[in-house]
């Protein structure tokens, strides 16, 4: 069993691991967390395994009047394909909608899971970044600009 939870500054550490672990081209580390946890409007979310209280997946977002910006949402590859993703996107989703924002994110072009994790949920594709995601071996990978709009949810 999975449940979620918001993320304290305690928690940095185990967010970067996790970050590393799912972005291991761009990782960020624990003070990269403090950092942009303080943003204001910004929050996170872990998913933790219940029976034996291991983290297996994150999202951070940033909200502001109007919008919700999700920064990055990652599963550990261990626990993927389980509905993971889904259950920390809904659970976005469902505080955008609430606040009736509009819900923005980007996602690298050769990801094909989460592209579909994001069109499933009704995400569409507004824009294009080329060449932004750098890639280990020194390559680099378009940005899709995705969008929902919840304001009217």
């Amino acid at each position: 069993m999975i449940a979620l939870r918001r993320v304290g500054d305690a928690d940095c550490d185990v967010l970067a691991a996790l970050h590393a672990e799912c972005f291991p081209d761009d990782p960020w580390n624990s003070e990269a967390m403090r950092e942009v946890l303080a943003m204001p409007g910004t929050f996170g979310i872990i998913a933790l395994d219940v029976a034996c209280a291991e983290p297996r997946g994150f999202l951070l977002a940033q909200s502001a009047p109007g919008h919700c910006e999700i920064l990055g949402l990652g599963v550990r590859e261990t626990a993927r394909r389980r509905g993971l993703g889904r259950m920390l996107l809904n659970r976005v989703l469902a505080i955008a909608a609430a606040g009736r924002h509009t819900v923005f994110l980007e996602v690298a072009e050769d990801n094909p899971a989460a592209r579909a994790l994001y069109a499933a949920a009704g995400l569409a594709i507004v824009g294009r970044r080329p060449g932004y995601y750098r890639r280990g071996d020194g390559s680099r990978v378009a940005a899709l600009q995705l969008r929902l709009d919840c304001a009217e949810a």
